[in-house]
């Protein structure tokens, strides 16, 4: 399970022009992949990494609590920032040979869908506020890039 996670100031996304889901200010975007081997446990393991992931500093804080953002490097969990979770098949795409991608990597929607779910679920069971696209669908995302700052997170 790889997880591609971007800081950002604002991020949303949309489907046929209506948003679905956003964030406004501080907070994580997640573009979230499956592979066939995959596991709920993997799942909830990448959602704590991805939770605790240190990407913040006492500048991003929405709280006032001094004991949070005197640590100098933060987490979402931290300073109880948002997450954008978005589902990703094409972080498992192939492109080492030619100049067509394969997916052959990428989890089919039948192990692929329950595991975002999964992903998702445990993130919000530890408090995190969580906003989502839609699974499959044709969505386009709008984000505003803090940094830049993004890494790819791997279980």
């Amino acid at each position: 399970m790889r997880a591609l996670v971007q800081r950002v100031d604002s991020a949303s996304v949309s489907i046929g022009g209506e948003v679905v889901g956003s964030i406004s200010g501080a907070g994580l975007l997640v573009f979230v992949g499956v592979t066939h081997t995959d596991t709920d446990h993997i799942a909830r393991q990448l959602a704590g990494k991805t939770y605790d992931l240190r990407a913040f500093e006492p500048r991003h804080a929405r709280v006032t609590d001094e004991l949070r953002i005197a640590a100098g490097e933060l987490s979402a969990r931290d300073l109880l920032l948002p997450l954008l979770v978005i589902s990703q098949f094409t972080l498992y795409a192939d492109t080492r040979k030619g100049r067509r991608p394969t997916w052959a990597a990428a989890a089919g929607r039948d192990v692929a869908e329950p595991l975002v779910e999964s992903y998702v679920a445990s993130l919000r069971e530890v408090g995190a506020e969580v906003q989502t696209g839609i699974f499959g669908a044709d969505m386009a995302v709008a984000l505003t890039n803090d940094g830049p700052f993004t890494l790819l997170l791997e279980v």
